[in-house]
């Protein structure tokens, strides 16, 4: 069958999945502390063809190479919410899921008081140990803040200064995104450390998905979709067009 067929067919899949990342990054415009994706192509080579003097590569269209995290810094937004934290800089919130022990990172300071009970020490008459309820700073998921010091951040005033720490990686390459806003660190990010960024108080740190830019990758893909599929379109018609010639 006509190679263009091949070309035009992957092309089009390839542009349907760049579709979905960018589509994706436009639902979340406003997103709190969301990372938009960048789609990354290259060309498909997989045949030479004798040339004058060397042989030269004939390609059969392109793929989606990878997507890549954009980690620059998004907006600063206001909602008048004394929990709300973000970071000016680089770096992380931590957090930890007490159920599994997974410790997954965001940028989103969107937090909220969640309530921890945890033994006192002491037990009733029945030999049963007496809990007691304390309030410490969440994600509003089941997820808790870590602090400075690693450990969970107990809140009895929202308006007091809080130890919420910040983290680091070497690199953010190949993190993997658990949801809109959650990162879990691979090998290759390097050993944790303290973040240089600066903590700042009643603010959040907005999408940084720009909406100008993604309606044009959005036009650019469809077109690109609607060139492909002709291309599909057109070897079919030719090799009709063969196949009856030889009848």
């Amino acid at each position: 069958m006509n190679q263009s067929f091949y070309i035009g067919a992957v092309g089009a899949q390839q542009q349907l999945r760049r579709l979905n990342i960018h589509g994706d990054n436009i639902a979340n415009l406003n997103t709190v502390g969301f990372k938009a994706d960048r789609s990354d192509f290259s060309a498909l080579m997989y045949q030479n063809h004798r040339g004058i003097e060397e042989e030269l590569p004939m390609g059969v269209g392109a793929r989606l190479l990878m997507t890549s995290t954009d980690f620059s810094q998004g907006p600063v937004e206001d909602y008048g919410r004394s929990l709300d934290y973000m970071i000016e800089g680089e770096g992380f919130f931590g957090l930890v899921d007490l159920a599994t022990g997974e410790v997954t990172y965001t940028r989103n300071g969107a937090f909220v008081m969640s309530s921890l009970e945890r033994p006192t020490g002491q037990v009733d008459g029945n030999g049963q140990p007496i809990l007691e309820t304390v309030y410490c700073l969440g994600d509003g998921t089941g997820r808790f803040v870590l602090s400075e010091s690693g450990g969970l951040i107990e809140v009895e005033d929202p308006k007091q200064k809080l130890p919420i720490g910040i983290f680091d990686f070497a690199n953010y390459d190949g993190m993997v995104q658990l949801d809109d806003t959650r990162y879990l660190p691979v090998d290759k990010n390097g050993d944790l450390w303290y973040g240089s960024g600066v903590l700042r108080q009643g603010v959040l740190e907005g999408s940084n998905a720009d909406l100008a830019q993604e309606y044009t990758k959005v036009i650019e893909s469809q077109r690109a979709y609607g060139m492909a599929l002709k291309m599909v379109q057109t070897s079919d018609e030719i090799e009709n067009t063969i196949n009856n010639l030889r009848g």
